[in-house]
């Protein structure tokens, strides 16, 4: 899977784009654009098509307007790109009150990120090393930041902490939208597909050779109705990486 790097357009465009310090009106007598309807347009390319089909000509046909129209809201690709990111970061749910304390509002945080990597799998393709500095993003770190404040960790350890539950999510949410694929891909869904590979499981299972594969793997399988379960791997894995902050919190405190 490609990588695509956010940052690679003209910083000061960049940044006046994404906060919208100078935007352009409509020309009279053309159809009508904003940066806001070629960034919807561009959101919708990429979330039918993937990363790799997205260009201004793309988003020009899906807006019914020549391409070089464009060029009049935004300086380029790379700009465009940088304002996608900041969008649909801006989608997350940020409620002031939410229960269960620290725990109860990093779990609300995954599963909002978690649900956002699933409307918008292309996310998945971008790397996180260069974040955008634009007012959605910039809003969610904030918001994020604030459910581990006070809790007794150091400024440090609050950025690892959000990190680390991001990280999490997006490696589970990566297995999810694979799942997803690979069953629109075969026609089978997880449990069709178990049910007709179970029979030969069976017979090449070697209980003396592997025993401990063989038992796992037959209880995983029966439990979960697949080989892998996405839902099962993003339920568990996050209430233990909670647990591990826990932990930590609690030395802490000592």
């Amino acid at each position: 899977m490609t990588v695509e790097h956010p940052g690679k357009g003209d910083p000061a465009r960049s940044l006046a784009l994404l906060w919208r310090t100078s935007e352009r009106a409509s020309r009279k007598g053309k159809p009508e654009l904003s940066v806001e309807r070629i960034v919807r347009a561009a959101i919708e390319v990429a979330d039918a098509e993937g990363l790799q089909a997205l260009s201004m000509r793309r988003v020009a046909e899906r807006l019914g307007v020549g391409t070089m129209s464009l060029y009049t809201y935004v300086p380029g690709k790379p700009e465009l790109f940088d304002v996608m990111l900041d969008t649909v970061y801006g989608e997350t749910a940020r409620p002031d009150d939410v229960p269960g304390g620290w725990r109860g509002r990093l779990e609300q945080i995954a599963r909002e990120n978690f649900a956002l990597y699933l409307r918008h799998p292309w996310l998945l393709q971008v790397a996180a090393s260069r974040p955008v500095l634009g007012p959605n993003v910039t809003a969610k770190y904030d918001y994020e930041l604030r459910a581990v404040d006070g809790i007794g960790l150091s400024d440090v350890e609050m950025d690892a902490v959000i990190t680390l539950i991001t990280g999490f999510v997006h490696g589970t949410a990566r297995g999810a939208v694979e799942s997803a694929q690979v069953e629109s891909q075969t026609g089978l869904t997880d449990e069709q597909w178990w049910a007709a590979h179970a029979p030969f499981f069976a017979r090449i299972a070697d209980t003396e050779r592997w025993p401990v594969a063989t038992r796992v793997g037959q209880a995983a399988g029966e439990a979960m109705n697949a080989a892998y379960s996405p839902e099962h791997a993003f339920e568990f894995g996050l209430q233990r990486v909670l647990d591990g902050i826990q932990a930590l919190v609690e030395r802490r405190a000592t």
